[in-house]
């Protein structure tokens, strides 16, 4: 599988103006993701399993609702209306997080404000493969998802940033989430472009032998991106675990700031590398690095080791996340994109669903180390499944 060296054609328009949409987006929500644990278990009295109940029902509805849009995307041979839709739900529900007077009120909104990523998650990432050459479609991807970070990256420093300019005040910090959606949305409407004519091949129901017809190959990656979500629950116990080592309010959110760095800085530069090698070698050096970012997380004795183990987490996402959309996109036809990315998400939910509330237990029953310990376990396991690969997988030329 590896890629000559050839003249590659330039990421296209649409992918790059895909890339800030996904920058802006992130900017709003992950400066209410830096702060969304402190305000639930400090500021509203959640326990931790409440916030992995919480965050596990977020982005298992995510990753469930794009086989969904997906599949409709196909069928009607449209991405961007879904897209547009996607985005513009996200930035609607952003004002309820500050005015939020209960955890019922910050679950709604964190439901809607995930209902909104999972419209537009898999038709997305299928207009990406459908304006992108297959030369530089490891590249597109990784890009995206570097940019993504970006926003990653700016959201929870402005948070810091606007936490000690309004003296620790939440709520006040919140409101500065909404403008960003505000640009993602205008970006989609006035920059983003579809082919001229998708072709209309999937049909209604979704039937077995419609699934089927993924192919084999597509159904490897599947498993093994269902074993990965098993291995990384939720992010909000990154911050938990530097509240609990000793980090202020203020200061907590950037342990995310450090894992979305790492994050970005690795991301595009793996997406292009595995246009070249192999993609199955970088995702497993992804899941090593996940094994070691869950010992540094388990026993850390202060901040600085929490700042270590976010940084190792932000690696390995950079060397599996834009690996996992492309292998998607790789062995799935060209008709189906969107149902593939939607299936693979659905699979990829549930697995995570279940491994945020079985850490949210873990911590409240058994305390971090454990938590952090088990998710290494799954690690191991996925590290494992890998040969599944060398059977089923094999790059599909569109």
């Amino acid at each position: 599988m590896t890629r000559t060296a050839a003249a590659r054609p330039p990421i296209p328009r649409s992918v790059w103006a895909l890339g800030f949409v996904s920058l802006f987006t992130d900017m709003g929500s992950e400066m209410v993701h830096a702060l969304l644990p402190v305000l639930l278990v400090g500021g509203l009295g959640a326990s931790a399993l409440v916030l992995g109940i919480i965050e596990g029902a977020a982005e298992a509805l995510v990753l469930i609702t794009k086989v969904f849009s997906g599949y409709i995307s196909d069928a009607f041979g449209r991405r961007k209306p879904l897209v547009l839709l996607g985005y513009g739900l996200a930035a609607i529900v952003k004002p309820m997080f500050p005015l939020a007077g209960s955890v019922g009120t910050v679950l709604t909104a964190r439901l809607l404000d995930r209902f909104g990523k999972g419209i537009r998650g898999a038709p997305r990432d299928a207009l990406i493969a459908d304006v992108t050459p297959q030369e530089v479609r490891g590249a597109a991807y990784g890009m995206r998802q570097s940019m993504d970070t970006v926003g990653a990256v700016v959201g929870p420093l402005l948070a810091v940033g606007l936490m000690a300019l309004f003296l620790g005040d939440i709520r006040s910090v919140l409101w500065f989430a909404v403008l960003p959606g505000i640009i993602a949305v205008a970006l989609i409407v006035f920059v983003v472009r579809e082919p001229a004519s998708t072709q209309r091949a999937a049909r209604l129901p979704i039937t077995r032998a419609g699934l089927a017809s993924l192919g084999r190959p597509f159904w490897m990656v599947v498993v093994l991106g269902g074993l990965l979500s098993l291995a990384r629950f939720s992010e909000a116990f990154l911050i938990l675990r530097g509240s609990q080592l000793g980090l202020s309010n203020t200061m907590v959110p950037l342990v995310l700031v450090v894992m979305s760095l790492v994050y970005t800085a690795s991301a595009w530069p793996v997406g292009a590398l595995s246009d070249r090698w192999t993609r199955r070698g970088l995702f497993a050096s992804g899941v090593l690095v996940l094994i070691a970012a869950d010992a540094v997380l388990a026993w850390a004795s202060g901040a600085l080791a929490v700042f270590v183990g976010a940084g190792l987490w932000g690696l390995h996402l950079g060397l599996t996340q834009g690996l996992l959309s492309a292998m998607i996109a790789d062995t799935v036809p060209a008709a189906w994109r969107g149902t593939g990315f939607g299936v693979f998400s659905l699979v990829a939910g549930i697995a995570l669903l279940a491994a945020s509330v079985l850490a949210g237990a873990l911590w409240d029953f058994q305390g971090a180390p454990v938590t952090f310990m088990v998710g290494g376990l799954f690690a191991v396991l996925a590290l494992c499944a890998l040969p599944l690969l060398d059977k089923g997988y094999a790059p599909r030329p569109h």
